[in-house]
């Protein structure tokens, strides 16, 4: 179910770089200009803020980038949602690469903006390094297994539990000592020996043992 999940997210990320990127980079894309004719700078050189069509493309690129990012780098994400992408991007990249003709032809809406944002960043090499970095989740084996879940822990914590040895004051408290009762058929203790008394009977018993020489 979570590769499934991952399939969709791919799709919508292949949707979200076509049209959202593909149009801000195209809105994006200015030539170098000489050095004294900043006139020919986007907003004259001025500041961008103020400009709201260098704002929106600004953040539709943004945004694809941000995207792509969260598939990347979120472990319970599946990496088909940023490696299919990525190696869709690649292929078109090669199939460009042997067959420039072939490559352009493929691109849908060409006469649209999104078309020809992705044209453009075919041609500037932009999809072959971000392809390159979809796939990296691709090769990280965690990425393929699932999480485990809390579920999971406390039946290994459980697990843990059954098999711990008893602690050593139970056992102590389960031998037999003077205080514990005798059950029937067991053995008495033994009678304190004379030197756990006190008074003339002890005084006695220890007068009438042999001395050693």
């Amino acid at each position: 179910m979570r590769h499934w999940i991952g399939v969709i997210l791919a799709v919508i990320m292949t949707g979200v770089g076509f049209f959202a990127g593909a149009w801000g980079y195209l809105r994006l894309l200015r030539l170098p200009v000489p050095a004294d004719q900043f006139s020919q700078l986007p907003a004259g050189g001025g500041s961008l803020i103020s400009d709201n069509n260098v704002l929106l493309a600004f953040a539709a690129v943004a945004g694809t980038g941000l995207l792509a990012g969260i598939l990347m780098a979120v472990p319970r994400i599946s990496p088909l949602a940023a490696g299919l992408p990525g190696l869709l991007l690649l292929a078109w990249t090669g199939l460009y690469l042997v067959s420039a003709r072939q490559g352009v032809d493929l691109i849908p809406l060409r006469s649209d903006p999104f078309g020809a944002g992705f044209e453009a960043m075919l041609f500037n090499g932009v999809l072959g390094a971000a392809g390159l970095a979809m796939i990296v989740p691709m090769f990280v084996p965690s990425r393929w297994r699932a999480p485990r879940t809390g579920a999971d822990d406390s039946e290994y914590i459980s697990g843990l539990d059954e098999t711990t040895p008893a602690p050593v004051s139970a056992q102590l408290a389960a031998r037999p000592t003077e205080l514990t009762p005798i059950r029937a058929g067991g053995l008495a203790p033994l009678p304190p020996g004379p030197w756990h008394d006190s008074g003339p009977q002890a005084t006695r018993l220890a007068a009438d043992r042999p001395r050693q020489p």
